[in-house]
């Protein structure tokens, strides 16, 4: 995901930068919007971005850590994964009142 990559940061006239503030953390759909972007010149975009378009739009309508795990089109990173513990975690509460 985004959060591992750092964010550019500029100087700004309206603020103070420093060790006071916190850094910026990218969105966590920031790797598929850039993917998107990437699709506009990559040829036809009428054939290249409906597809990364479409896991970007499920991943902002998705939960945090429920992003979508298809690899990106254009960038040349590696997919997010899931968090299973959490999933595995309410999987063995949910079945512990059966025994």
């Amino acid at each position: 995901m985004s959060e591992t990559r750092p964010v550019p940061r500029r100087e700004s006239p309206w603020g103070i930068t420093g060790s006071h503030h916190p850094q910026p953390k990218a969105h966590r759909c920031n790797d598929r919007a850039e993917d998107v972007i990437q699709a506009c010149f990559e040829g036809n975009p009428f054939k290249t971005v409906p597809g990364p378009f479409k896991l970007f739009w499920q991943c902002m309508r998705s939960k945090p850590g429920e992003e979508p795990t298809e690899p990106y089109t254009y960038l040349q990173i590696d997919p997010p994964e899931r968090k299973i513990y959490g999933m595995l975690k309410k999987l063995v509460d949910s079945r512990a009142f059966l025994t």
